[in-house]
């Protein structure tokens, strides 16, 4: 489970990162973060940690759902709380 989170959240970062045309360290200089830190990030070795997570969420304009895979998890949740 853990190797599936990773590759979302570095996947999601990349892609993000990619539809903006910026490089890894222009991200890296906007989030004042290492360069090597995103290319850990997006190759899956590490998890950014939860802080890191919401400025990548702000920086990008979406969601910490949006930004790790979870979109929609929440509503699931709660659908199945009534039953």
């Amino acid at each position: 489970m853990k190797e599936r989170i990773e590759n979302i959240i570095g996947e999601n970062i990349r892609t993000l990162r990619r539809a903006r045309e910026i490089n890894q360290t222009t991200l890296a200089a906007e989030l004042h973060i290492r360069r090597q830190s995103i290319s850990a990030y997006e190759r899956g070795v590490t998890l950014p940690d939860i802080y890191v997570l919401i400025r990548i969420a702000d920086y990008f304009g979406i969601s910490l759902d949006d930004l790790t895979g979870r979109s929609g998890a929440s509503s699931r949740k709660r659908g199945s709380a009534k039953e």
